[in-house]
Formats: structure tokens, sequence, C-alpha cells
């Protein structure tokens, strides 16, 4: 059996542990989902600014991810949703509420839990969801998947001068397809997602079409949500022009959708 390739050290799963509060009681937890190609570090500045305020946040890793590309290609949907739902249910067990956020493929992931687990997902926190794509090129990934192993990169999709996002420079073909796959299914289920939503979309982003934020918007069945526009930054938010607003925002969401009162 081939040894797995090591994991690079911004690519590392990131936790916190959250402060007691004041009653005694369970604290509230946060669960964020990086993108496709991505790494946890893509969500950083949004963990540690959640952390700051006291929630316990994790930040898994998703499968094949933060390695290489090759390894990631023998990744698929699945793999990478079976590990949010391992974060949850681990952040549950030690939270009173647990609110998911996710970054592209992030929110589609999101979206797929929170359509599993209504009852149990507080709130959706999602910057550019993902779960729909209307690119032409991608009708011929199931033969082109078997041809070519990888097409040029979706990552660092970023306005701010000097930030990079750490992802690979090549998007597997076999995990992309499967992604797609995955999406499919979400969209087929929307209906089922009844928790408050808060989704920031950028007015220009050169990964996820517009078409997905309508898809959603148009199909679930949260008569708590709302849509806001991030004018100053392109797809990766979290790490734009727009990440304060983003921070800021999800910090008053999360206390909101989870208080004892029920908001």
């Amino acid at each position: 059996m081939p040894t797995p390739a090591p994991v690079l050290p911004h690519a590392a799963p990131l936790s916190f542990p959250a402060r007691p509060d004041e009653t005694g009681g369970r604290a509230v937890g946060v669960l964020l989902v990086h993108g496709f190609t991505s790494t946890p570090d893509s969500m950083r500045g949004w963990a540690e600014s959640l952390a700051a305020r006291g929630y316990a946040v994790e930040v898994p890793r998703l499968p094949g991810h933060g390695t290489t590309w090759q390894e990631m290609n023998k990744t698929r949907w699945e793999d990478w949703y079976a590990e949010v739902v391992r974060a949850f249910t681990s952040l549950c067990a030690s939270t009173s509420a647990v609110v998911v956020g996710g970054l592209s493929m992030g929110g589609g992931l999101a979206l797929r839990l929170a359509a599993d687990r209504p009852d149990e997902v507080a709130g959706l926190a999602l910057v550019n969801p993902a779960v729909n794509v209307e690119r032409k090129d991608v009708k011929l990934l199931p033969v082109l998947k078997y041809l070519v192993p990888a097409f040029p990169p979706i990552a660092n999709d970023i306005k701010k001068p000097g930030e990079v996002e750490h992802a690979y420079k090549w998007s597997p073909l076999k995990a992309a397809h499967s992604m797609l796959q995955g999406y499919a299914g979400v969209r087929r289920d929307l209906a089922k997602i009844t928790c408050p939503m808060l989704i920031w979309r950028s007015t220009e982003d050169h990964v996820v079409d517009p078409s997905s934020g309508r898809i959603i918007a148009a199909s679930v069945s949260s008569r708590d949500f709302e849509e806001r526009m991030l004018t100053n930054s392109f797809h990766v938010a979290t790490q734009d022009n727009d990440a304060p607003r983003i921070f800021s925002d999800s910090a008053e969401f999360v206390a909101r959708v989870t208080a004892p009162s029920g908001g």
C-alpha cells in the first residue's frame, strides 16, 4: 500500500477550544469547511476571529487536500463529506449548538450536511457557496478525466494584493467530476434545509458563477435567509478585502441563531 503524501505545513487542520461561558453551560461551536483544492489556511482568519469571541471552532482538512493534487485525484465527494460529518459530530458532542460555515465547495458540503441533519445544524454561514457550474467544458469531464489528469488551477482568485491562497497548482479532474456529482445531489435536496442562513456573495467571482446563488435562494426552505453582496473581493473572500465584514457579520449571526431564546 503506497505511503500517503505528507501534509504541507499550512494545510494542517485548525482547532480552537471554547472559552467556558459564564453560566457554566456548554459552549457554542462553529465548523468551517474549506474549498476544492484549498486548505484550512484559507479559513484561518475567520476561525481565529470567531475563536477570539469564545466559540469552539474546528476547520478540518478534507481528504486529499494539502498534500498533492495526484493524491487528491484518488479522493471523492463521499470522502470529503465523511470528514465534514466526523468533525460536526465531534463538535456537537462538546457544545450546545453548532453553526456550519463554508467557502465555495465547502459551502456545498455544508448545505449537504444541513439537508441531512436539519434538526442539528443551528445555522449556515456561507461564502460564495457552490452547487452548480455552467462552464461548457464540465460536460466533458466524464470523458476528459480518463484522458487528462488535471486542468489549470482555480485557486488564488483574490483581489487584495499580497494575499495568497495555499491551493494546488492543478485541478484534478477525477476529483472535480465527483464534486459536480455531489453538487447534483445537493441541488435535489436543498428544499430539506430549514435552518437560518446567511450568504455572502462576491459581485465579481471568477470561480463560482451566479447560478449557484440563484439556485440556493430559490430552493431552500429556510424562512430566515439573507444574502449580502461583497463588492471589494473576488472568490476567496475569506482572505480578501471584505474579510473583516464576513468575520463580524458571522459572529453576530452565530450569536443570534444560537441564543437560548432562539433569537
